[in-house]
């Protein structure tokens, strides 16, 4: 009877330490979870953690906060009229740019300038001669033009909406080219020219000399290299000769075009937003930049009554060649000029030939 009782105890003590064993697995698996759980929400926390780049400066962020700021750009490269030192000279209505001249295209006397006489890259001004040419030749404007590979710009590394195959006239390039700047459509102008790319060069220097731009030189029908140079003078002598021909006029004011791609329809716009301005007259106009020529922009416009080409080169920012313009305009509207009353900052002659 003692036998059977004490082997009744073995049992129950035994079944209460294996039903003690079964409970301490799932405690610790349980345990081994929740650390699992815990890694993977670090390492998530971690993966959330990602580099928001943008043009300027590069942000680490881990949630909705901002943990660091590491700025990546480079300092902008000076230009030429920087390196030289033309941002030093002082005028009276304190441009921004480092090069201005203003003429009276009837009477081609200087009402205002400033190192008129300076040679400097000259950007997508290099255009305007482009459709010079383009429009001189009076080539078929519904011809088509299809972009190459050679259009593709390797000097600047741009970009643009027009890609390799793509076809339009030679009037939707020439649009393109002077009202947006594009560069592949300047390009595919020069290289489908009848000779070639070389023989359009030759033309757009060859004309320069005929228009007396001495200190004039182009290599290419953009105006992405900054060996196409000019000086202030002789892109007034441009701008005259180029408003003298209406297609010119039209397309480099044009406010906005749309032209169709494939099953896709661009809209581009005009670089220059004075021409949405209801205060201005503009009947031909061009900007242009690249680092070496700063910003650039020379217009033919009315103002008082007075037909007037303007000229700025080398401004330091996007704004303020348009901001010099308006100095201008608002000098020229409350000062009616009198030899008297001329600015010319450099040794300029007091008449220009256009």
């Amino acid at each position: 009877m003692l036998n059977q009782s004490f082997h009744r105890a073995l049992k129950l003590a035994g079944c209460l330490a294996l039903f003690a064993a079964l409970l301490v697995p799932p405690a610790s698996a349980a345990t081994a979870k929740q650390a699992t759980v815990k890694k993977q929400q670090v390492t998530k926390s971690a993966a959330s953690k990602k580099v928001v780049i943008t043009r300027k400066t590069a942000r680490f962020v881990s949630g909705t906060k901002s943990k660091s700021i590491i700025r990546i750009s480079a300092p902008p490269r000076p230009s030429y009229g920087q390196i030289a030192g033309l941002h030093g000279v002082h005028d009276e209505l304190d441009l921004k740019s480092s090069v201005a001249l203003v003429i009276d295209q009837d009477t081609r006397e200087v009402l205002f300038s400033k190192n008129q006489n300076a040679v400097l890259p000259i950007a997508s001004l290099t255009k305007l001669m482009t459709g010079v040419i383009i429009s001189g030749a009076k080539l078929p404007m519904d011809e088509m033009i299809t972009l190459t590979q050679d259009d593709v710009d390797t000097e600047k590394g741009s970009s643009s909406r027009l890609k390799v195959g793509t076809s339009l006239t030679r009037g939707e390039m020439l649009h393109l080219a002077l009202m947006s700047s594009e560069n592949r459509a300047a390009n595919a102008l020069g290289r489908t020219y009848p000779g070639g790319m070389a023989v359009f060069v030759s033309l757009m220097n060859a004309k320069a000399k005929l228009l007396g731009m001495t200190d004039t030189r182009y290599v290419e029908p953009t105006g992405l290299s900054s060996r196409n140079q000019s000086s202030a003078q002789d892109l007034a002598a441009l701008v005259s000769a180029a408003h003298a021909d209406p297609v010119l006029r039209e397309l480099s004011t044009s406010s906005g075009y749309q032209v169709a791609v494939g099953n896709r329809t661009l809209q581009y716009n005009n670089t220059n937003r004075l021409i949405k301005n209801p205060e201005w007259d503009i009947g031909l106009q061009k900007t242009g930049y690249i680092s070496e020529a700063g910003q650039c922009l020379v217009m033919q416009t009315k103002i008082a009554g007075r037909k007037l080409i303007m000229v700025f080169l080398d401004s330091a920012g996007k704004l303020s060649r348009l901001g010099d313009a308006e100095r201008v305009r608002r000098w020229v509207e409350s000062n009616p000029v009198s030899t008297e009353r001329k600015v010319n900052i450099s040794t300029a002659t007091k008449q220009i030939s256009l």
